[in-house]
């Protein structure tokens, strides 16, 4: 599954639900879902700095693509970070560099986050990013 195709994945998941309420829900089911950052990884190296939250995400670079691993000690916010994994986890550095996380407004979410949420999501899209980067410049290095 592509980028795009994961996506519209999660689009279906969250288009069951009229209300923020049940989307709140949701996102909260996404991150009970994911399964546990072993504790090892829960390390200042991979915390995302300026969320209100802990949040940890460890990236693996395999090839042309990098992986994600994801955890925070808040529910909702485990939720969100789990979204930001499902959607990038897989993708090119190429893809996650030049995508556009418009789905997020799409779905509701970054409007109803508070003020802090919202930079939080901010960092965790920039530490994406940056670690998309950062396996772009390896894999230019050979």
């Amino acid at each position: 599954m592509n980028l795009e195709q994961r996506i519209e994945s999660i689009k279906q998941r969250f288009s069951r639900h009229g209300q923020w309420e049940d989307r709140y829900r949701e996102i909260i089911e996404l991150g009970k879902e994911q399964p546990e950052m072993a504790e090892a990884d829960k390390i200042d190296r991979y915390k995302v700095k300026g969320c209100q939250s802990q949040v940890w995400l460890k990236p693996e670079f395999v090839q042309d693509k990098v992986n994600f691993q994801a955890d925070s000690d808040a529910l909702l916010v485990k939720g969100i970070v789990s979204i930001l994994v499902m959607i990038y986890s897989g993708a090119t550095a190429d893809e996650i560099i030049k995508h556009e996380p418009t789905f997020l407004k799409e779905l509701g979410i970054a409007e109803h986050l508070s003020m802090n949420r919202s930079n939080g999501l901010s960092s965790m899209l920039k530490q994406i990013k940056m670690y998309a980067m950062a396996a772009k410049a390896l894999a230019n290095r050979g």
